[in-house]
């Protein structure tokens, strides 16, 4: 009986544990989709005013952040 009480506590803890890891992705996609529209802006508005954005090689955008997939 003590080895099933062991297990049921593992399993409320590890359910908890993945609540976390859930909210914690969510919060990542979020940043994610503000950063791509950031750079998205942060294009046109370049583009608008007729000056030359980053250098193509660090990945375009603000700090070369443009692209998450590409980190």
């Amino acid at each position: 009986m003590a080895h099933r009480s062991e297990l049921d506590a593992l399993a409320v803890e590890l359910a908890k544990r993945l609540q976390e890891v859930e909210a914690g992705r969510e919060k990542l996609g979020i940043a994610e989709r503000v950063l791509r529209r950031l750079a998205e802006q942060d294009r046109a508005y370049t583009e608008a005013a007729g000056v030359g954005g980053l250098d193509e090689s660090a990945g375009g955008g603000a700090c070369g952040a443009a692209d998450p997939a590409s980190w």
